[in-house]
C-alpha cells in the first residue's frame, strides 16, 4: 500500500512515543542520493532503574556500537529521516514494514503477530527460538546444557532474523488470500531447498508449530549423509508425522508443490535452482537468501563503458556482479507474476550475506516496460541468468 511518506513516518513516531507498546525498530538500506550515519541501526526498549530507554545499536559493517536514550531523546536524534530506505517497525500485536521508493514514496507492508518486548539491559533481544530447545541442542546449534556454542551463535542468528520475516510474510499472505488459511486436515506446506544440516528446516516446523500452524515441512539436499541424519533427528523429537528429509537435486526433486520455499545461503546456482521449482510449482511464497555468486560474474567479459571503472578493480567487480544477478533474478520473478522485493535479514557483522528476495505470487501481468528493463539490462551486459536457463525465458 503507498502512502506519503510523512504520514508513514509519523506512525512510527507515534508508536515510539508509546513506549509501552513498542517492541522493536530496525532502519537500513540507503535511500538514492542520500548518506546514512551508519549502515544498520536497531533499536529496542530497555527497562534501566524503573524507567524505559531505547537501546541504539549502530552497525558500520564492521563494528557495533550501543547507546542508550529516553524516547524524547531518540526522536530528537532524527534518525527516521537520515536516508535509510528501510524501516521495519514492531509493536505487540503487529509489524509494520516501510520501503521508500527513489520517488520519496512510502510503500508500507502491515502483517498482525505476537511481539514480545525483551526489556533486559543487554544485547540480548527478545528471542523467538529458545536455545534449549530440544532441536536447537539435536541439530547441533546449542551445547546440551541449552546454551547456544560460540562457533553457531551466527548461524542461530540467521536463522532466528530469518523466522522474523517468515512470520509476518506468511499471515500477510493468508490474510490476502494468496494462501489458504492452514487447518489441521490441510496444513501449510513448506519446503527447505538445499537444506543442509536443517537449522531453518527445524526451526521453522518447531516455531510455527508453536504458533498453532499445522505444518507439513520437507527438506531437500543432494546428499544421502544429511537426509539419513536428519531423517533421525525427527524421529528423535518425535516429529516426523510432519517434516520429512528427502535426498534429491533441487533441480531434479520428485516434489511437485508447496506453500511456501525457503532456502537459506543455497550456493551460487542452487539458489536458481530453488526459485526456478519455485516458479514452476507456483509456489505462493518465496524467501531466499541468496550465498556465493559466481555464474554472472563469470560472463562478465566484455564490460559496457563506463562500467569499466568498476569492473578493473576485482572486489568491486564481484559485488556488482552479485547486484546484478540478485537484480535479475528479482525481475524475472516479476515477470512470473510475483510481488518481489529485497530485503536485508540481518545485520552484515553476522553474515556478509545478508540479503533476502522475498516474493509473493500475485498473478498480476507486468507491463511491457518490466520486460523491456530486463532485455535491456540482459543486452548491456551480455549474460544469461541461469534462472532464465532454468525457466526456458
Amino acid at each position: 500500500m503507498a502512502t506519503t511518506l510523512e504520514s508513514a513516518l509519523n506512525e512510527v513516531v507515534q508508536t515510539l512515543k508509546n513506549s509501552e507498546n513498542f517492541v522493536r525498530l530496525v532502519l537500513s538500506g540507503r535511500r538514492r542520493n542520500m548518506q546514512t550515519p551508519s549502515e544498520r541501526i536497531d533499536v529496542k526498549p530497555v527497562l534501566i532503574k524503573n524507567e524505559i530507554k531505547y537501546q541504539v545499536s549502530q552497525s558500520d559493517g564492521r563494528a557495533m556500537t550501543t547507546k542508550n536514550y529516553s524516547p524524547d531523546e531518540f526522536l530528537a536524534l532524527g534518525l527516521l529521516d537520515a536516508g535509510y530506505a528501510n524501516i521495519h517497525l514492531e509493536e505487540k500485536s503487529q509489524s509494520l514494514s516501510i520501503r521508500i521508493t527513489k520517488k520519496g514514496e512510502a510503500l508500507i507492508h502491515r502483517a498482525a503477530g505476537d511481539f514480545q518486548a525483551d526489556l533486559s539491559h543487554d544485547r540480548n533481544k527478545s528471542r523467538l527460538l529458545d536455545a534449549a530447545d530440544p532441536f536447537l541442542i539435536e541439530v547441533g546449534i546449542s551445547d546440551s546444557s541449552g546454551k547456544v556454542k560460540a562457533s553457531k551463535s551466527d548461524k542461530y542468528l540467521q536463522v532466528e532474523e530469518f523466522l522474523r520475516l517468515l512470520v509476518p510474510s506468511l499471515n500477510s499472505a493468508i490474510e490476502a488470500g494468496h494462501i489458504a488459511k492452514p487447518s489441521q486436515s490441510k496444513p501449510l506446506t513448506i519446503v527447505d531447498l538445499g537444506c543442509g544440516h536443517a537449522y531453518l528446516t527445524f526451526a521453522a516446523h518447531q516455531y510455527l508449530r508453536s504458533q498453532g500452524i499445522p505444518v507439513n515441512v520437507v527438506g531437500i539436499d543432494v546428499r544421502e549423509s544429511a537426509r539419513i541424519r536428519n531423517n533421525e533427528i525427527a524421529k528423535k523429537l518425535g516429529i516426523s508425522d510432519s517434516i520429512t528429509f528427502r535426498a534429491e537435486e533441487i533441480s531434479e526433486t520428485t516434489l511437485e508443490s508447496a506453500d511456501v520455499a525457503i532456502a537459506l545461503h543455497a550456493c551460487d546456482t542452487a539458489t536458481d535452482d530453488a526459485l526456478a521449482w519455485s516458479v514452476n510449482t507456483s509456489a505462493k511464497l518465496i524467501l531466499v537468501a541468496p550465498c556465493c555468486h559466481h555464474d554472472i560474474q563469470a560472463q562478465m567479459v566484455d564490460t559496457p563503458e563506463p562500467w569499466s571503472l568498476l569492473t578493473r578493480n576485482g572486489i568491486m567487480k564481484e559485488r556488482l556482479g552479485d547486484l546484478l544477478t540478485d537484480a535479475l533474478r528479482m525481475q524475472i520473478l516479476k515477470l512470473s507474476g510475483y510481488r518481489v522485493e529485497a530485503i536485508e535479514f540481518i545485520g552484515g557483522e553476522h553474515t556478509p550475506r545478508n540479503l533476502m528476495i522475498r516474493a509473493v505470487k500475485t498473478g498480476a501481468i507486468a507491463d511491457s516496460a518490466e520486460q523491456q528493463r530486463y532485455d535491456e539490462m540482459i543486452s548491456l551486459w551480455k549474460v544469461k541468468p541461469a534462472l532464465a536457463v532454468l525457466l526456458n525465458r
